[in-house]
C-alpha cells in the first residue's frame, strides 16, 4: 500500500450512487486486502457517529459509535489515526474531513498497520470528505444519516443556510457550534475568507421556532448580500436594520455582531447590535471582554426613529489570539436548580481548553457540551459559539 489510486476512485465517483461511497473508497486502496470499510458521519450535535449502511459489511460492525469513550470517537476528537491490532489484521480509524470541517470517521481493517498503510488510510479519509461533500449537493442520504433524531422544521431551515462549521487557513481559523442542534430556530452565523480579509456575522433572532428562523434567514441574507457587494461593516449594519423593519410588518428583531479582520495586520473592526460582548483569549486565558457601544437590535432602530449609525470598535490582535463570540443562550442557560451558566464559567472553561492547546473546533464542541450538560440537555434557548483564531502572517 504505497498510496491511493485516486484516478480509479474519482472515475468511479462520477457515476456512483451516493450510497456506494464505501465501494468507491475501496477502489482507491486497491488490492491490499482492506475489508469492513465503514463510513461514519457525525450527528448534528456531534455526540455520536452514525454508520452509512453497507450490505458488504458485517452487521455487528455497523453500530453507532459515541464520540466519547470509543476508538472512532478518539479519531474524531483528536483528528488523528487510531489503530487496534486484532486477530487477522488491524482496525484503523481516521477522520473524515470536508475541506477543514471534520464531519465523520472512516474505519477499515487492513493486514498490517505500518506507517505507510496508516498514512494511506488518513489520505483515504480526506478523499472520503471531498467525495461526500460533492455528492451531498444532490442527495439527502448523508443528511438523513447525520440525524440522531428528527430535526424540527426551524432547525432544518437553519442548517440549510449555514456555512461549514469549521474553516482553516494559514492566517485564520474559525469554528462554530449551535445547540440544541435538532431544535435551533433563531441563532445563525456566516463568514467569508476573501484574500486577506475575514468577515464574520453572528445573529440571534427574537423568539423561537419557524418565525425566528425566518427572521434569521432575512438577517443572514441581508448580511451576505451587502458583504458580497463590498460594503463596509457600517453600511451592512445599517442595512440590516432597514431590511428587518421593511420586510416584517410586526415587530421583529435580532441582536448580533459584525466583525472584519485584516489578516495582514490583525486589526479587527466590529459593530454591536445589542449583543453580549465577545471574549479575547490570549496566551491560553481569557483576558477580558471586548467593548463596543451597541445600537438597538436590528429591526428596532428605524422603528423607533433612533440613529442607526453604529460605532465601529477596533482591537489589535496578536498572533495566536482568539475571539469567542456567543449568543445569550450560552450564558443564560439555567441548571434545573436555577443557576445560570454565566459569563465567568464560560470564560474559565474557554481559558482551560485554550491552555490545553486544543483545536478551535474541539474547544467549541467541549464548551457546547458543558452548556447542554449544565441544563441537563434541555436548553430553553438557542446557544451558539463562534471562535475565531488569528495565526498571524505566515513567514
Amino acid at each position: 500500500m504505497s498510496g491511493l489510486d485516486l484516478g480509479a476512485a474519482l472515475r468511479a465517483a462520477q457515476v456512483a450512487d451516493p450510497a456506494s461511497i464505501p465501494e468507491v473508497l475501496l477502489r482507491a486502496v486497491g488490492g491490499v486486502g482492506a475489508s469492513d470499510l465503514v463510513v461514519y458521519l457525525a450527528d448534528f450535535g456531534q455526540t455520536t457517529l452514525e454508520p452509512l449502511p453497507d450490505r458488504r459489511v458485517h452487521a455487528d460492525v455497523l453500530q453507532t459509535e459515541e464520540v466519547t469513550a470509543t476508538m472512532a470517537g478518539r479519531a474524531f476528537t483528536d483528528q488523528r489515526a487510531v489503530t487496534a491490532v486484532r486477530p487477522g489484521g488491524a482496525r484503523v480509524w481516521v477522520p473524515i474531513v470536508e475541506g477543514s470541517d471534520r464531519t465523520g470517521v472512516l474505519a477499515l481493517t487492513v493486514p498490517t498497520a505500518s506507517d505507510i498503510v496508516v498514512q494511506a488510510c488518513e489520505e483515504l479519509g480526506l478523499l472520503a470528505g471531498y467525495l461526500i461533500s460533492a455528492q451531498a449537493r444532490g442527495t439527502d442520504l448523508y443528511n438523513l444519516h447525520r440525524r440522531r433524531k428528527a430535526l424540527s422544521l426551524a432547525a432544518s431551515m437553519q442548517w440549510d443556510i449555514l456555512p461549514p462549521l469549521v474553516l482553516k487557513s494559514r492566517r485564520v481559523a474559525v469554528a462554530c457550534l449551535l445547540e440544541p442542534a435538532y431544535e435551533v430556530g433563531g441563532d445563525c452565523f456566516d463568514y467569508a475568507l476573501n484574500d486577506v480579509v475575514f468577515d464574520l456575522g453572528v445573529m440571534d433572532a427574537v423568539g423561537h421556532g419557524v418565525a425566528s428562523a425566518l427572521i434569521a434567514a432575512l438577517a443572514l441574507g441581508s448580511y451576505r448580500h451587502d458583504r458580497r457587494e463590498g460594503r463596509s461593516i457600517e453600511h451592512i449594519h445599517t442595512n440590516l436594520d432597514a431590511a428587518m423593519s421593511l420586510h416584517f410588518p410586526q415587530v421583529a428583531f435580532a441582536t448580533g455582531q459584525l466583525a472584519r479582520i485584516d489578516l495582514q495586520t490583525g486589526e479587527m473592526s466590529w459593530t454591536n447590535a445589542g449583543h453580549p460582548l465577545p471574549m479575547l483569549i490570549r496566551g491560553g486565558s481569557v483576558i477580558g471582554e471586548l467593548g463596543c457601544p451597541p445600537t438597538f437590535p436590528w429591526g428596532l432602530g428605524f422603528l423607533g426613529g433612533a440613529d442607526t449609525t453604529p460605532t465601529v470598535a477596533t482591537e489589535q490582535l496578536e498572533p495566536g489570539d482568539s475571539v469567542l463570540f456567543y449568543t445569550d443562550g450560552v450564558v443564560e442557560a439555567h441548571s434545573p436548580g436555577g443557576e445560570a451558566f454565566g459569563v465567568e464559567r464560560l470564560a474559565d472553561l474557554a481559558g482551560q481548553h485554550a491552555s490545553d492547546q486544543l483545536e478551535p473546533e474541539e474547544i467549541v464542541r467541549r464548551l457546547g457540551r458543558s452548556v447542554t450538560e449544565h441544563q441537563h440537555d434541555q436548553l430553553a434557548d438557542d446557544a451558539t459559539l463562534v471562535l475565531v483564531q488569528w495565526h498571524g502572517v505566515p513567514a
